[in-house]
């Protein structure tokens, strides 16, 4: 038995929980930021059944008009180019003035992930048709692997005690057979995003989206994609300033609120800023949504960019380590570790006090993270890395989640502590809870889980 087929035993076809969740629909940024990214691929059908091939994803609109610009399309074959414009549900089109509106004139693809009941003709003002594609609820599914809840009640649940009986060979096998499973969804995910933008973009808004750990993930990968690598290379000196100008953290007085020794290197962002602000400036209604509270001063997301900063400087070298085949972590996370900022070594916000130790720039943590995620599933994925060499890969400290997990399926974190060595068992205590714990509303009394582990081999 394979994890794969434990969970196609359990869910297809689906089993009924006592309770059930309407799914909803992530932000339109979200989405955005998916599409983008190229999770939901290449090709598609259009609601009048002509085939589409996106050739180019073109750029992020950066003020008012259709989300993205300089997109390239075929349509049965036939290229075109112009923007594209994404929304939640078909009906957009005509309740937000798309219709009547002249920006939208131009429009080569409507992308939308809810159609109404009845189909309407999308029109622009010329009243010419604009080609509509609907990603369908499974397409979002698959791209999002996005589960019913985030967070499930912590206690034991009723697959205490058919693990307790597993003998650690058969515990160690499912998490095994978990953590696989769950590193070949990461790096197919990884390989789309390559295929729509380069394997530079990829390790870009891998990286990035890592650094956003707990809270800012979507804000980093949205930073990634808007002021992308290939791009920030042309900037020069001034890609450090643009990072920065991208997130919306630079404002001109910004320096007059710091500390005197902080405010020539804040001035003279803002100078390189003021040059570049014309072709990464966006406007309100575009802003990045970044969460400033609730974190630890080391997390916090100014520091974050900051660290995204330090890989920009030292990209070639940080590539070839993480892109290597065969990969090899050891390598990759001492270079990481020993990342250098003169500002961001020693200060928390653009605004703070020096701090009298040295800050990391880029911590284990974040490394491992980074590996566990991305690069170690990638690697193994294109044959740069056997599954026992990432089952020797060591961790720290479980992290909340973990723990959550843990408690459900063990029992105990004392209990569990055997599993907490690994990185490959933290990944698979994740998907386990994620695939199970996260569907499950009936507080454990109908998950199918407990009774699936009775028949691991």
């Amino acid at each position: 038995m394979t994890y794969a087929y434990l969970l196609e035993s359990v869910w297809h076809p689906p089993l009924a929980f006592s309770e059930t969740s309407s799914v909803t629909l992530p932000s339109e940024l979200e989405l955005q930021a998916l599409w983008f990214a190229g999770a939901f691929g290449r090709n598609f059908r259009t609601t009048s059944g002509k085939t589409v091939r996106i050739v180019q994803f073109g750029e992020w609109n950066r003020s008012a008009g259709p989300d993205f610009i300089h997109t390239a399309v075929e349509i049965d074959g036939e290229p075109h180019t112009g923007p594209l414009e994404l929304d939640p549900d078909s009906s957009a089109w005509e309740a937000h003035g798309h219709a009547t509106n002249p920006a939208f004139r131009d429009v080569v693809l409507h992308v939308v992930f809810q159609a109404d009941a009845r189909q309407g003709f999308i029109r622009n003002c010329d009243h010419r048709e604009v080609p509509q594609v609907v990603i369908t609820a499974m397409q979002l599914s698959d791209a999002l692997n996005r589960p019913q809840r985030e967070i499930a009640i912590a206690h034991p649940g009723r697959c205490v005690y058919p693990l307790k009986y597993l003998s650690t060979g058969a515990v160690e096998s499912l998490l095994n057979e978990a953590a696989l499973h769950r590193a070949n969804l990461k790096g197919a995910r990884w390989l789309k995003t390559a295929d729509a933008h380069g394997r530079d973009a990829a390790l870009f808004q891998a990286t990035a989206e890592t650094l956003g750990y707990r809270g800012n993930s979507l804000a980093m990968r949205l930073l990634a994609q808007r002021a992308p690598l290939a791009l920030l290379r042309d900037e020069g000196d001034a890609a450090e300033a643009v990072l920065f100008g991208t997130a919306g953290f630079l404002t001109p007085d910004l320096h007059e609120q710091a500390p005197a020794d902080t405010r020539d290197y804040l001035r003279g962002l803002w100078d390189a800023w003021w040059k570049s602000r014309a072709r990464f400036e966006v406007t309100a209604n575009r802003a990045i949504p970044w969460k400033t509270h609730g974190h630890r001063p080391a997390n916090h997301p100014h520091r974050r960019v900051g660290a995204l900063v330090a890989l920009v400087k030292s990209w070639p070298h940080y590539r070839r380590l993480a892109l290597a085949r065969p990969f090899t972590v050891k390598p990759l996370v001492d270079f990481l570790q020993a990342l250098e900022h003169d500002f961001w070594a020693k200060h928390h916000t653009l605004t703070s006090s020096a701090s009298p130790r040295r800050v990391a720039v880029f911590g284990r943590t974040h490394a491992l993270e980074l590996v566990a995620n991305h690069l170690a599933p990638l690697a193994m994925i294109e044959g740069g890395m056997t599954f026992r060499s990432y089952h020797k890969l060591r961790n720290s400290a479980p992290n909340d989640k973990v723990k959550r997990c843990s408690l459900r399926l063990f029992g105990s974190l004392k209990t569990a502590q055997p599993w907490f060595r690994r990185v490959c068992h933290h990944q698979a205590l994740l998907q386990v809870y994620h695939d199970f714990c996260l569907e499950d509303f009936s507080d454990c009394h109908d998950c199918p889980f407990p009774e699936q582990l009775l028949q691991w081999k």
